[in-house]
Formats: C-alpha cells, sequence, structure tokens
C-alpha cells in the first residue's frame, strides 16, 4: 500500500473487524524454528527478494520526498505574491514622483523605510523583500520554478508507481512459486504417508492444511512482506522530514501518538471478548442449521421443529448481542481516532501559524508537515496490522510444516522381489500378529491357506477383523509378526505398488470422482479401449443403465455423484475392478447397496469373473457367500471355524447360528 493512501476501513464482515482490531488468531507454537523453515522455501529467490526491498524502499522514499516538494511549490506561490505586496508598500512609502532606481535590492529599500512602515511588513515578508533584487521592476511569481518543481513531482510519483508495481510483480511471483511448491510437496507427500495416518487423522483436516493453510500463508505472505518494509522506511522517512520542517512541530505530533495508542489498546481489550463471542456464537449457529438441513427429514418425523427452532433463536439472540457490541466497539476506532488527530491538526496549525509569523516556518512546510502528519499514523497502524498477519501466517506454515514432517510410510526394499510373469494365486497367512495401536492387538496368531483360484469368504461380527486382514493383504499395514506370503514369495519383500498390482478391490464405500462414466470405469487401466470399458460395464450389469442416461458412457458423474443411485455407482467400480483384470479380487461388502434382484445379477457376473482367480469376499449378508469354496469364520481377530457353508451349517457352531439368525424362519419354511 503507497503511504499517501488513505487508511483502510475496518472490515466488519465475518471475523473481519475481529483481525482490524488485532483479535488473536491461531498462534504458532514455534515462531522462531516455522519462521526459519519459511526462509528456507524463499532462499531460492533471495535475488529476487533483495529486488522487492530495494524497489519498495526506492518506491517509499519517492513518495516521502514529494510532500516537501509540493511545499515548495507552495513556497514560491506565496513568495511571489508576498514579494509583489512588499514591493507595492514600498512603493507606496516614497516620495511623491520618486521611483525605484535600477540595482536596488529589497534590503536596501528596507534601510530606506522610515521605521513607522517597515514595522507594518511581517518578520517573515522581509526575509524574503531582503533577497529580491527591485532592478526590474515589480517582481512576479516564479512560474518557471514552479513548473520545473511540478515536473520533478509528477516524474517522483509516476517512479514511485513504476517502483511499487516491479516489486509487487515480483513478490507475488514469489509467493506463487512458493505456493506451488508447497502443493507439490504435500501432494507427494500424502502418496509417501502410511494409510494410518489418515485413520487417525479427519480427512477435513488434511484438505484444509493443503488449501486454507497454504492459501493463508500465500495471501498473507504476498501482502505483509512489502508492506513492512513499506511502513518501517515510511515511519523513518517521515520523521526525518518532519524533524527537518520543525522539531517544536514533530514533538508535537509525538505527543498525539501514545494518546491515539491508548484508546486503540482500550477499544481492543474491550472488543476482544465480543468478537470472540461473535464468532463461537456464529460457530453454534451455522452447526446449528447445518445439521438440521441434513437431518431435515428425521427433524420432521419426529416434531423436532419447536426444539430446533429454540435453539437456533437462543443461538441467533447470542450471535446478535455478541455482533452488536463488538460493531459498536469496533465503530468507535475510526471517530475516535479522527478526533485525536484534528485535536493535532489544529494544534500543529496554532503553533505554525505562531512559527510562521515569526518567521521560523515556511507556509509550504506547514503544508507538508500537515501531510506528514495525516500519513504518519497509517504506516504505525499498518505495522501492527502485519505483526497479526505474520503470527497467522506462521501459524499455517506451520501447521503445513507439521503435514510435512510426519514420517513416511517405510520405503520399499532396495532389493525388492520381482513379481513372476505368471500369478498363481496362493495365499498363506502364517501365524499372523497384528495391532493398530501397540498394545492393543486386533489380530492373533491368524493362519489360513487358500489355494489358487479359491473363493474365500471372510465372515463374523463387527470388529472381528475382517477388514482388518484385507488391509493387511494390500500392504496398507504392515503385519507386527508372522507372515503373508503370495505364491511362496512374502509380501514384505515384495514392493508395495507390485502387491497391490495383484489385486481389483471393490469396497463398501463407492469412490468415484468428477469425471465421465468411461473415465470412471478405466482407472484401473488408463489405456483401455471403448469396447472393453463396455465389456466390463456388460459384466457388472451397469450396460443397461449406462445408456439409459443423456449423454451414455460421456455422461459426467457430479462432485458428489449425485446423478446416479447408490446402487449404479457400486456397479460401477464393480465394472472398474472387472476392466482391471487383477490375478486377486477383494470385495468388501460389495453388494451391500444393490437390490436383491441387482445382487443376484452382480454375484453371477462375480462367478464368472471369479474363475481362475482368487477372491476374497467378506460378507455380512450369508446369503452372497452360500457358494463360497472356504468361509472363514472369525471373532476377536482369530478363525474359530472354517470350512464350506454346508460343512460350518452341520456342524451347528458359530456360522451357523450366525446363519439361522438371518435365514432361520425362511430355512424352516423351506
Amino acid at each position: 500500500m503507497k503511504p499517501n493512501t488513505p487508511a483502510p476501513q475496518p472490515n466488519f464482515g465475518r471475523g473481519g473487524a475481529s483481525r482490524m482490531l488485532g483479535v488473536p488468531g491461531a498462534k504458532p507454537k514455534h515462531f522462531k524454528k516455522t519462521l526459519g523453515v519459511l526462509a528456507g522455501y524463499l532462499r531460492p529467490h533471495r535475488f529476487k527478494l533483495l529486488l522487492v526491498v530495494i524497489f519498495a524502499v526506492t518506491s517509499t522514499i519517492f513518495m516521502v520526498v514529494s510532500p516537501r516538494i509540493l511545499g515548495n511549490v507552495t513556497n514560491k506561490v506565496v513568495d511571489g505574491f508576498t514579494a509583489g505586496q512588499a514591493y507595492d508598500k514600498v512603493v507606496a512609502s516614497l516620495p511623491k514622483g520618486a521611483s525605484i532606481p535600477k540595482g536596488t535590492t529589497g534590503q536596501t529599500l528596507l534601510n530606506h523605510l522610515p521605521a513607522a512602515e517597515k514595522a507594518k511588513i511581517p518578520s517573515a515578508q522581509q526575509k524574503s523583500l531582503a533577497t529580491i533584487d527591485f532592478s526590474n521592476g515589480r517582481p512576479q511569481t516564479d512560474y518557471h520554478g514552479i513548473m520545473v518543481l511540478g515536473v520533478w513531482l509528477i516524474s517522483l510519483y509516476l517512479l514511485s508507481s513504476l517502483f511499487s508495481y516491479a516489486q509487487g510483480w515480483i513478490m507475488t511471483s514469489v509467493t506463487q512459486t512458493l505456493v506451488y511448491r508447497l502443493r507439490q510437496d504435500i501432494s507427494l507427500k500424502i502418496g509417501h504417508l502410511p494409510l494410518g495416518y489418515f485413520d487417525k487423522h479427519p480427512y477435513g483436516e488434511v484438505i484444509s492444511r493443503v488449501t486454507n493453510d497454504i492459501d493463508t500463508i500465500g495471501q498473507s505472505l504476498n501482502q505483509s512482506a512489502t508492506q513492512i518494509i513499506t511502513s518501517i522506511v515510511t515511519i523513518i522517512g517521515i520523521l526525518v522530514m518532519m524533524l527537518t520542517i520543525s522539531w517544536q512541530l514533530t514533538l508535537l505530533a509525538l505527543v498525539i501518538l501514545p494518546v491515539s495508542l491508548g484508546f486503540i489498546t482500550l477499544i481492543v481489550k474491550r472488543s476482544q471478548r465480543y468478537f470472540i463471542g461473535q464468532q463461537n456464537s456464529l460457530g453454534e449457529l451455522d452447526g446449528h442449521v447445518e445439521e438440521m438441513f441434513s437431518g431435515h427429514i428425521v427433524m420432521r418425523t419426529y416434531n423436532g421443529e419447536k426444539q430446533s427452532i429454540s435453539r437456533f433463536n437462543r443461538s441467533n439472540q447470542a450471535l446478535f448481542r455478541n455482533g452488536w457490541k463488538a460493531q459498536f466497539m469496533s465503530g468507535l476506532m475510526m471517530p475516535i481516532m479522527q478526533f485525536i488527530s484534528n485535536l493535532g491538526f489544529v494544534g500543529v496549525a496554532v503553533v505554525g501559524g505562531w512559527l510562521a509569523i515569526n518567521g521560523r516556518i515556511s507556509i509550504g512546510n506547514i503544508q507538508a508537515f500537515i501531510q506528514y502528519m495525516g500519513q504518519f499514523t497509517q504506516p504505525i497502524t499498518q505495522t501492527a496490522n502485519v505483526a497479526n498477519v505474520m503470527q497467522v501466517t506462521v501459524a499455517a506454515a506451520e501447521r503445513v510444516f507439521e503435514f510435512l514432517d510426519e514420517p513416511d510410510e517405510k520405503p520399499d526394499s532396495p532389493t525388492a522381489t520381482k513379481l513372476p510373469e505368471h500369478i498363481q494365486g496362493a495365499v498363506s497367512f502364517q501365524d499372523v500378529n497384528f495391532s493398530y495401536t501397540a498394545g492393543t492387538p486386533i489380530i492373533q496368531h491368524f493362519s489360513a491357506e487358500v489355494a489358487p483360484g479359491q473363493n474365500v469368504a471372510i465372515v463374523g461380527p463387527t470388529g472381528a477383523g475382517k477388514t482388518t486382514i484385507v488391509n493387511l493383504l494390500m500392504r496398507f499395514y504392515d503385519i507386527d509378526s508372522g507372515s503373508i506370503q503370495i505364491d511362496g514369495i512374502n509380501t514384505k519383500n515384495l514392493a508395495r505398488a507390485d502387491t497391490r498390482k495383484l489385486f481389483g478391490m471393490v469396497l463398501q464405500d463407492t469412490w468415484l470422482f468428477n469425471g465421465s462414466i468411461a473415465d470412471n470405469i478405466a482407472y484401473g487401466k488408463q489405456d483401455a479401449t471403448r469396447q472393453q470399458i463396455v465389456a466390463a460395464a456388460k459384466a457388472a450389469h451397469a450396460d443397461h443403465f449406462i445408456r439409459t442416461l443423456s449423454q451414455g458412457y460421456d455422461t459426467i458423474l457430479g462432485e458428489e455423484t449425485d446423478n446416479i443411485s447408490a446402487g449404479e455407482k457400486q456397479l460401477l467400480t464393480i465394472a472398474r475392478a472387472i476392466l482391471a483384470d487383477a490375478p486377486m479380487i477383494i470385495l468388501d461388502e460389495a453388494t451391500s447397496s444393490v437390490d436383491t434382484r441387482t445382487e443376484a445379477l452382480i454375484q453371477s457376473a462375480m462367478e464368472q469373473l471369479a474363475k481362475n482367480r482368487t477372491s476374497f469376499v467378506i460378507a455380512h449378508r450369508l446369503s452372497t457367500i452360500r457358494n463360497a469354496d472356504l468361509i472363514l469364520v472369525m471373532k476377536s481377530g482369530n478363525i474359530i471355524e472354517q470350512g464350506t457353508h454346508t460343512q460350518l451349517i452341520d456342524a451347528g457352531g458359530f456360522y451357523s447360528s450366525l446363519y439361522h439368525s438371518q435365514f432361520g424362519d425362511a430355512d424352516q419354511v423351506s
């Protein structure tokens, strides 16, 4: 911001006034350390930053000097007018018929004036008159000198604008490059983090660091870095220029400054709690509205309208009270500051006028001083705001660097075993032990043998460890002890990417991205042809509903993929797994979102797909696994039963009780 532009008005939007008044936001825990890391990111741009400093200082100096030159223009106009008046008085005091001889100076004339007439001329005018040459008659205003000063003034304004534009352009380039690099680093970091990190941290928090925190760094750094330079240079420059004009007026201006800061501090302290209360009330109100909209049907079902409206009114009233008080207190800022500033201007005008009458200061210098005084408080306020902004910037940077400092997933061994060209699909779990948190075992002494091409179902109550087995199989987590082998190869000796190539997976929670249906199906096989995509969709019984859409396979799925049903989404993910054509398949409750008829169609398609492939099916609906080659019944992280459906029913154990709890009545009828 240029030093002579008006100070920014407080922003009274959401949280805007709190930022303006310095209400503390998130404060960094390790300010110096984080600032050092941020400086490391800026180090490659040190030459550009040096240019930014030079351009900012130069632009500010030009703007600081400008009022003094403008004051000199005023002085020339005043001096010409004063000299003309003095000349007229001297001529009027001469005897009748007398004239001023050539070569006569103003001092000579003053010396010959009668004492009474000389006393009528102010001392400041006498000083100006003493230096004027009256040899050419009545003196005229120095228009040439005024024009020269005007050219200088316009040139300084132009150069200041050019330097300001240049430093802004360079700083924007630096900050955007920094933001680009941070986003790249975070993108790479996400790929190297273990899956356990995302189990412990909400996705929204990660997204906030990628978006909000990095945007905060870029925007605030771009503004505050140059503003702190220009503010400091402006404060020093204006103070120097004010002292060169009049030390008495400078002391007067400095006395007013602590009075202004005292009132600001008083208002901030009183308004701070209201702004905090306003944000808290706003958050409570937003949360309640979001809850009521998302659960609108449930709320109406249980006749919760009165309770909802009552809670809304309480939050709204609290927001109104805090908001009104916060806005009122912050609204006092500008009137009080203007009143104090006006008192300062009155003081400068009175003292400056007295000094001018006594010839100790010129009118142009008073004009320049008033301009400097109007600018003096602005950079001080900007510096205070920048200090608060830097706190927020470093806090945001700290959150980003904390994310980047998270331990990476243990790297693959440089001597990782290469996958054989043909995978049979034999899987062996040998005394596997695993815990998400040390001391809390989830899988204990788990052992199982899966032959190539077998269709293996994993069943058990919630929390038995079914999905955990799949996570270990895919090496989303590494086991604590024991081994998992595929075709006799320990998966720990394989690269993670190679291990995951062996599996196609369909999860209970569907994931589709914003793109065409064809692109979503081909996600696991980017080079698939349209014929292959259509064939996979037909195998998953998705082709019919796709062709009913307006654009068919080119239909764009919305950001929330709300233009197709939950069951149709699941069909697309199954088609994706079919197209990937991996040697082994994992289905985690893959048919939970489809109707019974579609479930039967999918089961038929999956049976065809599973031929000559090893498949693992996690299911709560036991009707889907009757034809499984092997059923593993899990409880508390262990296999308690295994066999075919018929064998387990005949055994009358835990699986039999689970099955009859779902289908007992139907079996009795049959």
